[in-house]
């Protein structure tokens, strides 16, 4: 498998809230995968690192980031800006995005990419959001937003169902 999916220049991944994107990004990390950690306005999380996580940035930054077309892909989700810069898209491996964001991906880079989908079930997600601390955000609220966001989506070559991949 890993053969697979070092064949293509970058691995995406996708997923809803909680469903193990960033636990399957660490796992990659560890077997040398470079990480693009991507531009957000969204406010940072109880232990998220600046610079790790994500370069957390301001409204008037991001709209001087995308009016300068810095992004190669940005989304705006649950009202926060999530942006992969052009930079970062041909200069590392690894990603996260939104299926909003993959839908900018293209064709020509897309045929180079791999993306895995973590789509677990929603008991397992729902028991993991409500442990976790999310300044200016709900349960009930990303859980809609994420049933929206993925409505129709399969732009994907791999989906993992289980939870304790």
């Amino acid at each position: 498998m890993l053969t697979l999916i070092r064949n293509h220049k970058r691995i995406i991944l996708v997923g809803k809230a909680a469903s193990g994107k960033d636990h399957l990004r660490k796992r990659f990390e560890s077997r040398g995968f470079k990480y693009a950690v991507t531009y957000t306005t969204r406010p940072p999380r109880e232990g998220e690192i600046e610079g790790k996580d994500y370069l957390f940035i301001t409204d008037e930054e991001a709209t001087k980031m995308v009016e300068s077309n810095m992004f190669y892909e940005h989304v705006y989700f649950n009202g926060w800006l999530y942006g992969t810069s052009v930079e970062q898209f041909y200069n590392n491996d690894l990603f996260i995005m939104t299926p909003a964001g993959i839908s900018y991906i293209k064709p020509e880079d897309r045929t180079s990419s791999f993306i895995i989908y973590t789509d677990i079930d929603m008991s397992v997600r729902e028991f993991r959001l409500s442990k976790r601390d999310m300044p200016g955000d709900t349960l009930t609220r990303r859980i809609e937003a994420d049933e929206l966001d993925f409505t129709n989506f399969n732009d994907y070559d791999l989906r993992i169902t289980n939870e304790d991949f």
